[in-house]
């Protein structure tokens, strides 16, 4: 049932779309709702930011690690750090990217062409996705005056939603991405980068597949209706 709703919802975005670019990229995710979690390529992602409105602010760093059959391929993960207009001003004390760290950065054209290329026929996974996508498909709106919506798996609301089946309430903080982590065992990354956050999201979602049970029977589908 949640893999012929996502194909419909995803057909229809196919069908709506005038740019060819997108129209592939929906293309190349329709086989992957109905594989098994466990075998689909996804390509777990994070974003740094000047700030956390995507009509103000701008992304400073895409980071995205590659998720091939549960395991994860270290050496085809990849980072780009985004020209931005202006100053990173006082986000750089939450991100510690400075301006002198932009000089050789791709600019935003160069890093949605690179984004699409490196994700096209894998399912984004991201935590709290909804945030990251938001600020992805505004880039890409503006680039390519087109809108497009990225499907994405988000860890955050699997864990949501499997500690609201355990607990009837959940504590203030308790769906960071680091403490997330340690409900399954996993350590603490020190480094804070759009890279290293990407690999630990890649990390939790492998963590929460084991936990879930048999990964192949969850499908794809099922775990993106989760994630809505």
């Amino acid at each position: 049932m949640n893999t012929l709703l996502m194909k419909t919802q995803l057909n229809w975005r196919t069908l709506r779309c005038q740019h060819q670019l997108f129209k592939g990229y929906y293309q190349s995710l329709l086989p992957l709702l109905a594989m098994p979690l466990s075998e689909a390529p996804l390509m777990a992602m994070d974003l740094e930011m000047t700030g956390l409105n995507p009509q103000q602010d701008q992304i400073l760093s895409i980071g995205l690690v590659p998720i091939e059959r549960g395991e994860i391929p270290l050496a085809r993960a990849e980072q780009k750090l985004v020209q931005i207009r202006g100053s990173v001003g006082q986000s750089a004390t939450i991100h510690g990217i400075l301006d002198n760290h932009l000089v050789q950065a791709v600019t935003i054209e160069e890093a949605m062409t690179w984004f699409i290329n490196q994700t096209y026929g894998r399912v984004l996974v991201a935590h709290h996705a909804p945030l990251d996508c938001r600020f992805l498909q505004q880039d890409l709106l503006t680039i390519y005056h087109q809108a497009m919506v990225l499907p994405a798996i988000d860890t955050l609301m699997l864990e949501k939603h499997r500690l609201l089946r355990e607990h009837s309430a959940i504590q203030e903080g308790s769906l960071r991405l680091g403490a997330c982590r340690e409900r399954y065992g996993l350590p603490i990354y020190s480094a804070h980068s759009a890279l290293t956050d990407a690999l630990a999201c890649g990390e939790l979602l492998l963590a929460q597949i084991a936990a879930m049970g048999d990964g192949t029977k969850l499908t794809v589908a099922d775990v993106l209706y989760q994630s809505v």
